[in-house]
């Protein structure tokens, strides 16, 4: 476990958080929520890690502020989408890129987003060497409809989502058919974080167990 700087392809250098196992035979690019790669984002590193998985986590952050680490607080809310706002999706995919790059070494490639993270993944899928991804409640993955995945993507979505409404789901499986999306009937928006208090368990290890799946599908060998 370490605290890392990857330098993007502009020259930009930002922090990350990474935790390389011995023996890792595959590579995780972790996305963060708006919340920055703090503790939580910090631990699902872990948790990937301990799976045998070479994991990090880039802080895409630090292009508008570095070292960012909010809570799930209505002021780290309102500070967290501000900062969102303030970053390029472009630049964003470089930052991303840098982090596949530091850990493809080790194996064949996953990214898996959180929420911003979730809606990064989907532009990973179309634009990065990675081999798969997994992305939980993007937002914006509706507004990016235009571009076709070159990579497996996987999608997961609270059924009662305030954010994220089901109706609008659709227009992703009309267009993206092939497109594993799961929706979880019981799961608001952030199940998957155990740090919210709209943390879901059934749903977050049923996600879980999807997603490594799917990971085993795509990535190939043992984690």
């Amino acid at each position: 476990m370490a605290h890392i700087e990857l330098i993007a392809g502009d020259g930009h250098t930002l922090g990350a958080y990474e935790n390389h196992p011995d023996g890792a035979t595959r590579g995780l690019v972790v996305i963060q929520e708006i919340f920055g790669v703090n503790a939580h984002i910090r631990s699902v590193v872990d948790r990937f890690a301990t799976l045998g998985y070479h994991a990090v986590a880039p802080a895409v952050f630090d292009r508008a502020e570095r070292d960012v680490e909010l809570g799930y607080t209505p002021d780290g809310i309102d500070a967290g989408r501000a900062l969102r706002g303030a970053l390029d999706d472009d630049e964003t995919v470089l930052d991303m890129a840098a982090a596949v790059a530091h850990v493809e070494a080790s194996g064949p490639v996953g990214l898996v987003g959180y929420c911003f993270g979730g809606s990064m993944a989907w532009l990973a899928a179309n634009t990065l060497p990675v081999d798969a991804a997994v992305g939980y409640y993007g937002g914006q993955v509706t507004g990016f409809l235009d571009r076709e995945p070159r990579a497996p993507i996987m999608l997961h979505f609270g059924a009662l989502d305030a954010n994220i409404p089901v109706d609008s789901l659709g227009a992703i499986t009309d267009r993206y058919p092939n497109v594993p999306l799961h929706v979880y009937p019981d799961a608001e928006h952030g199940f998957d974080c155990d740090a919210r208090g709209s943390f879901h368990a059934e749903s977050a290890t049923l996600a879980l167990e999807r997603t490594l799946a799917f990971f085993d599908e795509h990535l190939g060998g043992d984690a």
